[in-house]
């Protein structure tokens, strides 16, 4: 694939309970032709809005695993997807069981309306360590240590000619050195920065492995209130909402 500049523009970068007024994850990556977003947390659409993306400009959804911080916005933004008349084809590209557990969401969320029978969606399931060819892109989920049935995954995603890392959530886990080796970005959580949590990252047990890492750019993600305090003491660049990345 030739080289081209791609933008990634941060959505939302909180963790679960929304610490410092942030909002759920969600990365939306523009590399023409293709539009994309990387994980869809439940305070998604309106923070799309905010930025003047339409669902109309989203090619595919990537979920890492399932959690609603993750992929609990998917339903709001198929709902405005369906309102709007979207005629074109969407990809929902998850762990396995995705069209299951978003088409239970609906039914929980928005009983007798129909959503998915109005919108042309694919949904696709990735398997640990294939690479899926999907075309303009392509995309290698590792996996990693978070809760076990939320299916986690961290993703590597080529495009335009470049890497996009994505860590999930996890644990630490060597398994993040082959997902982001030689990464043009990688994003990588770090919810705590002393405290020890199974499941989740701290700055601490991170800052000791950094020189071992090859990408060629990393950001944090996923903060707590105690990081979100510490943020002077941390010496890798972290993701901020509105933020736009030139990849």
């Amino acid at each position: 694939m030739e080289r081209s500049n791609m933008k990634l523009k941060v959505i939302g970068c909180g963790d679960a309970f929304g610490s410092g007024g942030r909002l759920n994850t969600c990365f939306y990556v523009n590399a023409d032709p293709v539009r994309f977003l990387i994980d869809c947390g439940a305070s998604s659409l309106p923070g799309l809005k905010k930025y003047g993306i339409h669902t109309q400009d989203i090619d595919a959804i990537v979920i890492s695993h399932f959690h609603g911080d993750h992929y609990g916005g998917v339903p709001f933004v198929l709902l405005d997807a369906a309102v709007n008349g979207r005629s074109k084809k969407m990809q929902i590209i998850s762990p396995a069981g995705g069209k299951q557990r978003i088409a239970a969401l609906l039914n929980l969320l928005y009983p007798g309306t129909e959503v998915l029978e109005k919108l042309d969606l694919e949904f696709l399931e990735f398997r640990r360590d294939d690479l899926m060819d999907l075309g303009e892109w392509r995309l290698q989920a590792f996996d990693v240590l978070h809760t076990d049935k939320a299916l986690p995954h961290g993703l590597r995603i080529q495009v335009s000619g470049k890497v996009i890392a994505y860590s999930g959530d996890t644990s630490w886990t060597d398994a993040l050195f082959p997902l982001s080796e030689n990464a043009d970005l990688f994003i990588c959580e770090c919810n705590f920065f002393y405290t020890q949590v199974k499941g989740h990252m701290s700055y601490v047990e991170l800052e000791k492995r950094l020189p071992e890492f090859s990408c060629k750019r990393m950001l944090l993600t996923h903060f707590d209130q105690e990081m979100l305090y510490r943020l002077d003491e941390v010496k890798v660049e972290s993701l901020t909402e509105g933020m736009e990345l030139l990849i």
